[in-house]
């Protein structure tokens, strides 16, 4: 018999809504139990029993296939059933000791069964937890008979009048000293002075004023709000039909106040393991800096690592470096597992890939052009058809300012791709040779020639004295000889203005040798026996006959 008065007791209890005899063949069901009874561990969330608003205590274990929110539903439901049908008087509230838990009675309704498994958990006996869910009910019943009856409404009603009143009162209050803020706002806003960043006007005093007003009439709405939130609240909570709602309004706010505070505190481990990475980042993108400063200003020095390779090094060493932080940092960041963060993650390195592959193509050349050493910053080059002064050089372009004053940027991946000549390379060492040519016909003299160019080459200034200018004879064409003049210069800066200046003491120094320049090509009747024959093989006094044109018989 009392199997099968604990199997009702533990049906009822567990999830049941209405009391009564169980029948007979629900007796397996205290075997359940039996056999579930130390094994139960707490759900995954505690189960609230809240009776208009107010939270009595929690159910943290299951009763065999019932969870702990089954649980807690059907005793809010007795209870709240019980405080609206008055039907039970307090003093009936009795427990009732059962051999597998202790039943809580009003009168002839059963509340709820205290469990082992339910001590268990809270740290206590079974008779002792059961005893303070008793109390902790009985107190509730009696707040609820006391303030559901006509005397408790009415206390109710007038403290709801009480607090409409006061409520106006404070609006009025505010109305008037919003009223005060905000013509002060103005008046502070017309005599203000304009707010400026240097020569950058960011807000007039008009503007001040207006957004000064602006200001007040939102901090009154904030306030307006806030009071009427108040005054829900203390209404809602006067009455036992509305107390719900007062909690709900509570929950609204103190809710994501909560969530966001435990949110929080348990970030701190991450965010402590955050500042200790971004620490230790920063020592060593130091000491890697130090590192590289050294290597450029030759206080250490690799063989066959050259000085001016040490900045961008140190830039692509501190990506790196700056990667791997993002890398390790990435677990600790607030809302990495969200798929929202995963999915704007996605999104940008889709857009990054799609619209990145020129950018990296040129980053790539960059930084092979940068190891293969053609060009520094100040030389003279030429890079296709430009040629001027290399200004700026970056991971993405180099800049090449001509002797017209004017910038060219250039993708380094055509750099990369074409040939790159550079004047300065070995003009501070060996010297830039400078060499122009120039066409003399077959009668004058090669060394009168020779010496004519070198006179011009020495007078031209920004010209190496040593070694010494040189002419090369480069080719005898059917009119003329080509000679080309060699002379060293240090100033490849200066080649443009060099080579006009050489070319105007060309024509001065072959002006004063009477050395004629046979460029343009130019065409005159003259003897060729005096050039072309040998003195010896010629008559002795032989002297150039003049040309004679007659004209042709019709």
């Amino acid at each position: 018999m009392q199997v099968v008065r604990a199997s009702a007791l533990l049906a009822l209890l567990g999830v049941g809504l209405s009391p009564g005899p169980a029948p007979a063949q629900a007796s397996p069901l205290t075997a359940q139990v039996d056999s579930t009874a130390d094994t139960v561990g707490p759900g995954p969330t505690a189960a609230p029993v809240v009776v208009r608003g107010d939270t009595l205590f929690f159910i943290r274990t299951g009763l065999g296939a019932f969870s702990p929110h089954d649980r807690a539903d059907a005793i809010r439901v007795r209870l709240e059933r019980a405080v609206a049908s008055h039907r039970v008087g307090l003093d009936s509230l009795v427990l009732v000791e059962e051999p597998v838990a202790t039943e809580i009675r009003m009168g002839s309704i059963a509340i709820l069964a205290v469990t082992d498994a339910d001590a268990a958990l809270e740290g206590t006996t079974r008779d002792e937890l059961a005893r303070l869910r008793g109390d902790r009910i009985r107190r509730t019943m009696t707040q609820e008979v006391a303030a559901t009856s006509l005397k408790g409404l009415a206390i109710g009603g007038g403290l709801a009048l009480l607090a409409t009143v006061g409520l106006l009162l404070l609006l009025r209050v505010l109305r008037g000293l919003f009223t005060r803020l905000h013509r002060t706002a103005e008046v502070l806003g017309r005599r203000g002075k304009t707010f400026r960043i240097q020569s950058l006007e960011l807000l007039s005093a008009r503007q001040m004023a207006g957004l000064l007003a602006t200001v007040t009439r939102a901090l009154r709405v904030v306030v307006t709000l806030l009071l009427i939130y108040v005054y829900l609240l203390v209404v809602f909570s006067l009455f036992p039909q509305t107390r719900g709602l007062a909690a709900t309004l509570l929950h609204y706010v103190l809710g994501p106040i909560r969530q966001v505070g435990e949110a929080v505190i348990s970030y701190l481990p991450n965010l402590f393991y955050l500042a200790v990475i971004v620490g230790v980042l920063r020592l060593l993108l130091r000491i890697i800096r130090m590192f590289f400063q050294g290597i450029e200003r030759g206080a250490i020095q690799f063989r066959g690592f050259y000085p001016e390779w040490a900045t961008p090094t140190y830039k692509i060493v501190r990506f790196l470096v700056l990667v791997l932080g993002v890398v390790v940092t990435f677990p600790y960041l607030p809302g990495y597992q969200s798929a929202a963060f995963k999915g704007v993650s996605v999104f940008v390195a889709v857009i990054f890939s799609l619209g990145s592959t020129g950018a990296v193509s040129n980053i790539v050349a960059g930084v092979v052009i940068t190891y293969m050493r053609s060009f520094n910053l100040g030389d003279r080059v030429r890079i296709s058809d430009t040629v001027g002064d290399v200004v700026e050089r970056t991971l993405l372009v180099t800049r090449v300012r001509t002797i017209k004053n004017v910038d060219v940027t250039i993708p380094n991946a055509q750099i990369l791709a074409s040939h790159i000549i550079n004047y300065s390379a070995v003009a501070r060492e060996a010297g830039l040779i400078l060499n122009t040519t120039v066409t003399i016909g077959y009668d004058a003299p090669w060394a009168a020639v020779h010496a004519a160019l070198i006179a011009a080459a020495r007078r031209t200034e920004g010209v190496e004295e040593t070694p010494e200018p040189f002419v090369l004879q480069t080719a005898l064409n059917d009119f003329y000889v080509s000679y080309e003049i060699n002379a060293y210069t240090k100033l490849p800066n200066r080649m443009a203005g060099m080579y006009s200046e050489l070319h105007q003491h060309i024509q001065d120094c072959f002006n004063e040798a009477g050395i004629e320049i046979m460029s343009p090509h130019y065409s005159s009747l003259r003897d060729g026996n005096e050039t072309t024959i040998p003195a010896d093989h010629r008559p002795e006094g032989y002297r150039a006959p003049g040309f004679r044109i007659a004209p042709k018989d019709g």
